[in-house]
Order: structure tokens, then sequence, then C-alpha cells
């Protein structure tokens, strides 16, 4: 397979793996990705995934590769309260929830982080829709509850103040109704109890 061949078939992923490649054509010959590089046609996000190097990089679409470059995954904490207007821009990089290990992968596009969740706790996103692609984005009540469950510091006043949340678009934002039917999959009182003092600082901030 020739590159014009290959940029025709791999051009319909936003990233693309070696078992993509090979599905198209198991005889690919592994080292064409390493002369391609060099030549700037495509780029390494991370081991065994690439993107071509003039693909469109916007928000939606390092959702899309971070779904797919360490799976199963969504997008939750910070970066998805970000992208509700809660908080303000993320600085940490595209944070994700997911059944596997803690990562973090600093890659030539951005900064990918994962923290663990419990199988039980993997639920609460949508698949959204960029270009015909799809992406999993945690809700609004979701990746607060899921930041919340990570960063047990977040108990006070002093310690909600630091996050920085956007008072009216949370009020407007959240079903408490959800993040209460949510609570009891995380099983933990002190989540419970922490969630009510936010609720509490946020009425009267």
């Amino acid at each position: 397979m020739n590159y014009i061949e290959f940029q025709k078939i791999m051009g319909l992923f936003t990233v693309f793996s070696i078992a993509d490649i090979r599905q198209a054509d198991p005889t690919f010959y592994r080292r064409r990705l390493n002369e391609w590089q060099k030549k700037g046609y495509i780029r390494k996000v991370v081991r065994g995934y690439y993107i071509f190097a003039d693909r469109a990089l916007n928000e939606k679409v390092l959702f899309e590769i971070a779904n797919r470059i360490y799976a199963p995954s969504y997008v939750s904490f910070e970066m998805a309260l970000a992208y509700y207007g809660l908080i303000p821009e993320s600085v940490y990089g595209f944070t994700s929830a997911s059944t596997r290990k803690t990562s973090h992968f600093k890659t030539p596009i951005g900064s990918f982080i994962y923290r663990t969740l419990r199988p039980r706790m993997y639920f609460g996103f949508d698949f959204l829709k960029n270009n015909e692609k799809i992406f999993k984005l945690a809700s609004p009540e979701k990746a607060f509850l899921d930041l919340f469950y990570i960063k047990t510091q977040l108990r006070d006043a002093a310690s909600f103040e630091g996050l920085r949340i956007n008072r009216e678009a949370f009020l407007k934002l959240m079903d408490r109704d959800k993040i209460n039917s949510y609570l009891g999959t995380y099983g933990q009182l002190s989540l419970v109890r922490r969630v009510n003092n936010f609720w509490e600082y946020i009425k009267h901030a």
C-alpha cells in the first residue's frame, strides 16, 4: 500500500492504530510509518496511534483522540467542567475517567490524563457527534462527582473556592436529583457529605 492509498483509507479515522492499518492491509510494512513521520506526513500521538500531520485539531477532535488512545475512557473531571463553562479553561490537559490504571501521556498534541474509577462508576457520559465521529463526554453532574470522588481534599469553603466554579452556570446546569441518584453508586458517605457541603456553599457564594 503506497501513501496515497494509505491516506485514502486511513483518512476516515481521526486517529488510527497499527491494528486499523493491519485490518486494511495485513501485509503492511510497519517501517513505512517511520518513513512517513520523517517526511512529515503523519504524527505519532502515543505508541501505536497516529494522526495525519495536516489534521485540524480542535477541542472535540482532541476529545475523540483521548477516548481512542486509552480505552475504555470518557472525558471528565476538569476538562468536562471547563467544556460546560463551569470552571475556567483547564490547564491540566485532557482529563478522562477510565476503568484502567491511572496514566498520563505527554504527547506532541497535548497532555492526556486518565484517572481510575471502579467499573460500577463507569457511566453518566453522553455520546456526542463531531463531523459524524463520536466521542464520550461526562454529563455535568457526572464530571462534578468524578472530580469530588478523586479529589478528597474538596471538603470546605476554602477548597471549594479554589475550584472557581461559575455559580450561575452551576445552578442552571446541574440537576440535583440526578446527582443524588448517581451518589448511591459511589457508595461513600464522605462523598455525600462533601457534595452536600458544596451545595450549601454555592447557594450562598
